[in-house]
């Protein structure tokens, strides 16, 4: 090898990116932290509407800028093959964990000393949707682990696509359940407010349609660059991940919440 050549190869191992280190995601905390407890708190608990403005103009830009920030790196960049996705995703997944643990916690606690549930003042609540939702969830973990088959094992990224966008229907279509289901109870008067019950029901449901959305909004991230031929394989395997994380945590809130 020639001294040019080596000097070429030598720069371009150099100006080689790799993705392990990040301010994306501090962004995208701190987007949170203005948005959730403190623009909660502001609405809700002290009902200053300015203070809400503010927080939420601080928070959405943030939170917008990180999550754009993220991705860009996530498919454009090269993880290390001893990076700490492998480490760092569990532990999310953990502390997610934790967090439903916590809310199934509070609805037990409600739950386990009432012989007659769900309390006086609760409409008839259909099991129809619910298990078609779970019908959803379950075909969209089938969908989008053919898609992950088509992309690591065929590196076939027509077929990738393809089934990625299927799953983002089934996921739309997951949400749209939601949505009906939540103006059919508020229609005949059954609210967050309206007992025990119905404060349970909609922060848990609400809490794990606000997973949905995520989820569907990073196999968005990730099929936009697709559309081009660009993914990373790290990102996708992280997305499919946390995607089968929350159906599997479905089957605890229709269970739970519907059926018990």
């Amino acid at each position: 090898m020639s001294t040019d050549t080596a000097h070429a190869v030598a720069g371009e191992e150099h100006h080689e990116h790799h993705w392990e280190t990040s301010s994306a995601p501090l962004l995208v905390v701190a987007g949170l932290f203005f948005l959730v407890p403190m623009g909660f708190s502001a609405y809700f608990v002290y009902e200053n509407v300015l203070l809400t403005t503010i927080y939420c103009g601080v928070g959405t830009p943030l939170l917008l800028w990180g999550i754009a920030r993220w991705v860009a790196e996530g498919l454009v960049y090269k993880p290390l093959k001893d990076g700490l996705a492998g480490i760092a995703l569990p532990i999310f997944i953990v502390s997610e964990v934790f967090i439903f643990l916590g809310l199934f916690a509070g609805y037990w606690s409600m739950r386990i000393p009432y012989v007659n549930w769900p309390p006086e003042g609760t409409p008839h609540i259909d099991l129809l949707l619910p298990s078609i939702m779970t019908v959803l969830l379950v075909t969209s973990s089938i969908t989008i682990h053919i898609g992950e088959e088509k992309l690591f094992h065929h590196r076939d990224m027509d077929g990738f696509r393809k089934w990625l966008f299927i799953t983002v229907l089934i996921g739309l279509a997951f949400l749209a359940c939601t949505i009906y289901e939540y103006s059919h109870l508020v229609h005949l008067g059954f609210v967050p407010g309206t007992n025990a019950y119905s404060s349970a029901f909609f922060s848990i449901t609400g809490f794990h349609a606000s997973h949905v959305f995520v989820g569907l909004a990073a196999f968005v991230a990730v099929a936009i660059p697709a559309m081009s031929g660009r993914t990373n394989d790290t990102f996708v395997k992280c997305v499919s991940i946390y995607w089968h994380f929350v159906d599997v945590v479905w089957f605890f809130v229709v269970t739970q919440i519907y059926f018990w």
